[in-house]
């Protein structure tokens, strides 16, 4: 089971510990169901509201499920991601950016620590 910590300037860091098998819940599905406060908008990968940085603490295979077409789109349009990361994404498969959206990222069985601001 993954340890993942929530951390925020205004916020006490939280850690969760993820259910093992529960590869289709987001870092967002995560946080909402512990009352951790990470904005969101859409929940749909469109709006860039629930824009986090995430760190691979364990440093076990890739991090995350891989970025979705939608998640691409709007960290290029943020400008969190280059179209060279984006290429070598394409290649090895494997993310290249820290930059994820929370409604997008899929859980895997790493320990992560998600920051994320706060309003």
């Amino acid at each position: 089971m993954p340890n993942i910590t929530f951390s925020s300037p205004l916020h006490k860091d939280k850690t969760v510990y993820a259910v093992a098998g529960s590869h289709t819940k987001t870092v967002l599905t995560l946080a909402k169901e512990n009352h951790i406060p990470i904005d969101f908008s859409c929940q749909d990968g469109e709006c860039g509201t629930c824009l986090v940085k995430v760190t691979n603490l364990s440093r076990k295979g890739p991090m995350g499920g891989p970025l979705t077409d939608r998640e691409i789109t709007v960290l290029k349009d943020l400008g969190k991601i280059t179209q060279a990361e984006i290429d070598a994404m394409a290649v090895d498969d494997n993310v290249h950016t820290s930059w994820r959206l929370a409604c997008q990222m899929v859980l895997r069985d790493e320990d992560i620590l998600v920051e994320y601001p706060s309003k």
